[in-house]
């Protein structure tokens, strides 16, 4: 019912490794509230949360890396990568059965404990700088 907007990715991507958030809002134009972002994720989490929340809801998913940037500098470069025109490969999929498949089976929607040791992992990466 809902729809799940995220990259698609090469198998080898890096950014696969960066942490990932989710942006969930209203599917209807009509709808008038403020989006909620959640994460950071790993993105096999991410992908799997955004879809066990707008399977059956009327709702959007967007789940996209968040680009952990340590300064100024490589924030402008970033501006700069994205106004350069670079498109971006993103598919939005209809859980109903519309659009075409993830290449990302999301799978079932991890644990408590298992989010908890994604965050774990995820802090460990960014404040080690890798």
């Amino acid at each position: 019912m809902g729809t799940l907007v995220t990259l698609h990715l090469p198998p080898d991507s890096p950014v696969a490794n960066l942490p990932w958030i989710i942006t969930i809002g209203a599917l209807d134009d009509e709808e008038e509230w403020e989006p909620l972002v959640c994460g950071p994720y790993e993105r096999p989490h991410a992908l799997a949360l955004a879809q066990a929340v707008v399977a059956d809801e009327d709702l959007m998913a967007v789940v996209e890396p968040l680009l952990p940037l340590a300064d100024a500098a490589a924030i402008r470069d970033e501006i700069e990568l994205a106004r350069s025109g670079q498109e971006l490969d993103t598919t939005a999929t209809d859980l109903d059965g519309g659009e075409g498949p993830l290449r990302t089976t999301p799978g079932r929607p991890p644990s408590e404990d298992e989010v908890r040791a994604g965050f774990a992992r995820i802090a460990a990466k960014l404040t080690s700088g890798g």
